[in-house]
């Protein structure tokens, strides 16, 4: 009987330990990562993470998106930066952080970047990798506007056939300041695929052209796009598109665009398309009319009419974005992401399932 009750209370011990356990390593389970996540840090102000760290996992600042270059510095807590619980990240009095402060457009009002020779944030950025419990995932594509109008696509994908990929839009599709080819959120995409598709031969083509709107989208289709013989046309245009009266399209002509490559695209080739929407600029810049929503919208209405997979850019961009500076993200200053905006936009992608 003593021994009875010896093991009955051994094993509830033990059961006891064993849920403590698990008790405590499930957030340890939960947590999400954030990698390379880019800020900008003006003298000792603080500035905001997207997400609030938990301080208790490893956590790596450093000075280029991607590890380990020869050129990436590692800063170290204490010495040049502190990170509070909330997830706000300041530079130390002798920090090597490099001072956004001094940087040629900081504090700039309206400003008209021509008159600024140089200007750009490359320099400036720090690249954060850290845990976080707060869950976040790309906002998922509507059903109608996902992997269900790419089944063309997707049959070729799966049956190891080769697909041909072009990528058609502005200097942002174009790759403008992704520090390297591969970081550009296209060829992202092209590589992700190639990884869940491994039979298939996946050709994607750089058909972009840096300052286009969709009426210099529509002259360069032909040679771009139509002669390349795609199978997937990514179709992202806007941020040019979107800029004041004299240097931006009209939103009823912008979409009367897309509507046009859509339908030449549908008579000359068999290829499927993807319609992705942009972020907003830096609302300083003179030049934007800072109304992106709107353009991204007639881009979202455009894809559903038209029956067009849609990757939602601007909701992500502004999901990652709701505590941070536009700063923090623009390469350019203005309207180009840095290598963690093309990671948004690859994300975009992605959640369309394909």
């Amino acid at each position: 009987m003593r021994i009875c009750k010896f093991l009955t209370g051994f094993l509830a011990l033990v059961t006891a330990i064993y849920l403590v356990g698990c008790a405590t390593s499930g957030p340890h389970q939960a947590l999400e990562r954030q990698t390379g996540e880019s800020v900008v840090l003006v003298g000792e102000a603080p500035a905001n993470l997207a997400f609030a760290p938990a301080l208790s996992e490893p956590i790596t600042v450093r000075s280029t998106y991607r590890d380990r270059l020869p050129q990436t510095t590692h800063y170290q807590p204490g010495q040049d930066y502190v990170l509070s619980a909330s997830g706000e990240i300041r530079r130390t009095p002798g920090s090597r952080i490099p001072d956004f402060g001094t940087n040629m457009l900081y504090g700039k009002e309206d400003f008209q970047h021509d008159q600024f020779p140089g200007f750009g944030n490359g320099r400036f950025f720090v690249y954060v990798d850290y845990a976080h419990q707060e869950k976040w995932q790309p906002p998922p594509a509507k059903a109608e506007f996902g992997v269900a109008q790419l089944p063309k696509t997707r049959q070729k994908l799966r049956a190891g056939a080769t697909v041909r990929i072009v990528a058609f839009g502005d200097s942002i599709t174009a790759g403008g300041d992704a520090s390297e080819p591969s970081l550009i959120f296209w060829e992202r995409w092209a590589t992700a695929l190639r990884v869940k598709y491994p039979r298939a031969g996946i050709a994607a083509t750089n058909g972009a052209t840096g300052g286009d709107a969709t009426i210099q989208g529509l002259q360069r289709l032909e040679q771009k796009v139509l002669r390349q013989k795609p199978d997937l046309v990514l179709i992202g245009f806007g941020m040019n598109d979107h800029n004041r009266e004299g240097y931006g399209v009209p939103l009823d002509a912008f979409a009367a665009n897309l509507r046009t490559m859509i339908a030449r695209i549908r008579a000359s080739t068999d290829a499927e398309i993807v319609l992705f929407s942009a972020f907003p600029p830096n609302p300083k810049w003179h030049f934007g009319s800072h109304n992106m929503a709107a353009y991204a919208d007639a881009t979202e209405r455009v894809a559903r009419e038209e029956h067009c997979a849609y990757a939602d850019v601007h909701r992500c961009w502004m999901s990652q974005a709701a505590r941070k500076k536009p700063e923090d993200l623009l390469a350019n200053n203005i309207n180009h992401p840095n290598d963690f905006g093309h990671w948004i936009y690859f994300e975009a992608l992605q959640a369309t399932g394909l």
